[in-house]
């Protein structure tokens, strides 16, 4: 896999599956985002497995937008990841990774950007976000940031 567009790294007080439980819940992730508002598990789903979808409501000032998202990876304590979609097209790889390391527990946050050239412009202006590799970059350190306070009270 490329090297990701953007990425960050925490350490936190919490074991792998307090950390694991917060951030494999969209609802949690909107909770520490300042673009991702929100989600709806789609076909009866009701939790993070492999192949589940959900729809991703976002926001930046006035634009509005939805996306929908693919569970990838879903190991308990070690790794959640989804891939974004929007209108069809590819946007994006999330992925959170976990590791005990002695008291704390390191949370890596990574992102991959997968839009073609053409929708790249196209969403640019439907989101108001013409950096996005930076954008992400800010959002990221933020969500752990808000992540660490969360879990550690």
């Amino acid at each position: 896999m490329p090297a990701p567009s953007a990425s960050g790294r925490i350490e936190v007080k919490a074991s792998p599956a307090q950390v694991y439980a917060l951030v494999s819940d969209p609802g949690v992730l909107a909770e520490l985002s300042d673009e991702y508002t929100g989600y709806r598990w789609l076909a009866g789903a009701n939790g993070p497995a492999v192949g589940v979808r959900f729809r991703g409501s976002n926001k930046n000032g006035f634009r509005r937008w939805s996306t929908l998202s693919t569970v990838t990876d879903a190991e308990e304590g070690t790794r959640f990841a989804f891939d974004v979609r929007s209108f069809g097209q590819p946007v994006a790889r999330w992925q959170y990774d976990i590791e005990q390391d002695g008291d704390v527990c390191v949370v890596t946050e990574r992102t991959w950007e997968r839009r073609s050239r053409w929708f790249k412009a196209v969403s640019s202006f439907a989101t108001g976000v013409w950096r996005r590799d930076e954008s992400n970059q800010a959002s990221i350190d933020e969500t752990l940031r808000r992540l660490k306070a969360k879990v550690e009270g």
